[in-house]
């Protein structure tokens, strides 16, 4: 991550394991729901599976975590399913890169890579998909560069 250190919850596999399972039961204070935080879930997710496996219960969780730690999932806020795909695609490819040997190691490797690259998408989309309401809502294939 640009020379700096990895989160603590990256410190060892119990603390990644904690980490996810606060995620995943709704209990994971809003403030640590970073986007380093949603790099490691999708490298760990996508560790022994593909996408298409991961997706609907990465949106499932991701949807019903907003809404626990009060925030609503509209056009305009929360879940954005073409920024989901998107970072899930572009994690999978990394950790085909790096073929890590365990989580621990697959969610280290991703966020030293992507964790403070939250504007990646901008490479590969000509629109701001961020703002997009149908890519909110749908996946919408980049238009600059290709994703595999």
């Amino acid at each position: 991550m640009h020379g700096s250190t990895l989160p603590g919850f990256l410190f060892s596999g119990e603390t990644l394991e904690k980490f996810l399972a606060a995620f995943f039961d709704r209990s994971l204070p809003k403030a640590e729901w970073t986007h380093a935080a949603h790099i490691a879930l999708a490298a760990y997710v996508l560790y022994d599976a593909d996408i298409e496996t991961v997706l609907p219960r990465v949106r499932t969780a991701i949807r019903g975590y907003n809404e626990a730690v009060g925030g609503k999932n509209t056009d305009t806020s929360g879940y954005h399913e073409t920024l989901t795909v998107f970072w899930l695609k572009v994690v999978a490819e990394k950790l085909e890169q790096l073929r890590p040997g365990s989580r621990l190691d697959a969610a280290r490797g991703a966020v030293a890579a992507y964790g403070e690259a939250r504007t990646l998408s901008a490479l590969y989309y000509s629109t701001d998909i961020v703002n997009d309401a149908l890519a909110r809502r749908e996946w919408v294939e980049p238009d600059l560069l290709v994703l595999s």
